[in-house]
């Protein structure tokens, strides 16, 4: 309910901007809310090229293509004339995002079909971890651990080795991998949700830990740094551990709370002081190496574990080959059956996806989105917050909404402040230790058509915002 509210409002409001600005003058066109695609020149005016002035008119004439583009003061876009048809077009600005229609296509194009790639193949080979076996005894080994948790999920029950999968998959930068695994995770939860319309506790502790995002290797994140020439690409990756480390203890204290769980329990405790033992182990590890083997290891550690999980499901599959042969299939077959459920998950959630994605849009290109972020900006600036943070804030603010919208400002901040800048550092920080919030509550819970997300969402927006405190804290704190 809440996230349909939502929803309505950012559209309806929307829609309601754009109509304002174009009869009050204030925008020259909308066709761009609705054809145009990100970073093309937004057109503000057209005119007569008797119209302009002398000057001006003297050389767009003189120009070889008739175009002649203004630079102004880095605060204020470029302006570009350009003369045809009779009329100059006048362009200042670029896009915020592709508009409505562009974004339909590349929903499909850019976003679904590769997600179905991912999803055929990565539920193909959760399919040889049931039928192998391998998914009930990694549940029986971490069941204690996840009773103390998900109090509602059965001992020994297979979301288990899901949900373990999916964790480990963000854990080390898999995002290809972890999202299969979650939204079996999520199907495994539903089998046992007693409402199939409203998210079940478990769902929700799930969402909310999968949304806070644990990261050990923030490999995408080295790699934008990387290429913008950072002097170390990789000494954000502790700020980042630490930072996604606090939303994830955040996630679970706040939904834990809620949901009425015992933290003191022992194995909960010594849970949690294994995984800190093993990221510092790793951090110290790493934090020994030189330049040359910081990147070498953190560009290859992800794609060697993806490897080995896949590596360790086939090995163990076929060490278990009996019992393919005992349920009348062979381990090829199964994959393949698997492969089929999962093009069938992907088929099911575009429309939720899409919806999201162009309420998005629309909400960005309107401008609307815009001032709400000035405004804040604006606020913090005269509330004591320096201008290396409010300059990082567009980030913050737009990562629950787009993942491409956010690295955009990420690498836009990069380049305009410095790699090594405060502000180059924070924006990568914030990229890191937050999830695409809306676009993982339509996939996931659309996935398995639950209409009452209950209270996710909320505790999701505020696991972000706690997360942009921490970013904030832990940035300052190391540079």
């Amino acid at each position: 309910m809440v996230l349909s509210r939502f929803w309505l409002v950012i559209f309806i409001s929307s829609i309601l901007f754009v109509v304002v600005s174009l009869t009050s003058g204030s925008q020259y066109t909308i066709d761009y809310v609705l054809n145009g695609k990100k970073d093309d020149p937004v057109l503000i005016a057209e005119k007569y090229k008797n119209q302009l002035p002398v000057l001006l008119r003297d050389s767009i004439e003189k120009a070889p293509d008739q175009t002649i583009i203004i630079n102004k003061n880095e605060a204020d876009a470029d302006t570009t004339y350009v003369y045809k048809n009779q009329t100059v077009k006048v362009y200042s600005g670029v896009q915020k995002a592709d508009g409505l229609l562009p974004t339909c296509k590349n929903t499909l194009l850019d976003l679904i079909l590769p997600l179905l790639a991912y999803l055929t193949f990565f539920c193909g080979l959760m399919e040889l971890l049931i039928v192998s076996g391998a998914s009930e005894k990694m549940a029986k080994k971490l069941s204690p651990i996840f009773a103390k948790v998900f109090p509602s999920v059965p001992k020994n029950h297979e979301s288990i080795s899901y949900m373990t999968l999916n964790f480990a998959a963000n854990f080390l930068g898999l995002d290809s991998a972890a999202t299969p695994f979650g939204l079996k995770a999520m199907e495994s939860l539903q089998e046992i949700n007693p409402d199939k319309d409203k998210a079940s506790d478990a769902q929700i502790m799930f969402m909310c830990l999968h949304a806070a995002g644990l990261t050990l290797i923030p490999t995408s994140i080295i790699g934008y740094r990387a290429a913008e020439n950072a002097t170390n690409p990789a000494d954000v990756m502790l700020p980042c551990i630490i930072t996604s480390f606090i939303g994830t203890i955040a996630a679970l204290i706040i939904v834990g709370i809620r949901q009425r769980i015992h933290f003191l329990s022992a194995t909960l405790l010594v849970s949690i002081m294994t995984v800190v033992a093993a990221i510092v182990g790793l951090l110290l590890y790493i934090n020994g190496l030189d330049l040359i083997g910081k990147s070498f290891f953190t560009s290859n550690l992800s794609g060697l574990m993806l490897v080995a999980i896949i590596g360790a499901t086939l090995i163990f599959s076929f060490a278990n080959e009996r019992k393919f042969t005992e349920k009348n299939t062979t381990i090829f077959d199964t994959f393949v059956e698997g492969s089929k459920n999962g093009m069938h998950t992907g088929v099911k959630i575009f429309p939720y996806v899409l919806a999201m994605l162009v309420a998005i849009s629309f909400f960005r290109n309107s401008g609307l989105f815009e001032i709400i972020s000035n405004g804040i900006s604006f606020v913090f600036a005269h509330i004591g917050v320096t201008k290396e943070i409010t300059d990082s804030l567009p980030v913050a603010m737009l990562r629950p909404f787009s993942s491409g919208g956010s690295r955009g400002f990420m690498i836009d901040a990069m380049r305009n402040f410095g790699p090594d800048s405060f502000t180059g550092r924070l924006v990568c920080i914030f990229q890191c230790s937050a999830e695409t919030t809306f676009y993982v509550i339509a996939v996931y819970f659309g996935s398995v058509n639950i209409k009452n997300t209950r209270y996710t969402l909320s505790t999701m927006l505020l696991v972000d915002f706690i997360c942009v405190l921490a970013a904030v804290l832990v940035a300052g704190w190391f540079f």
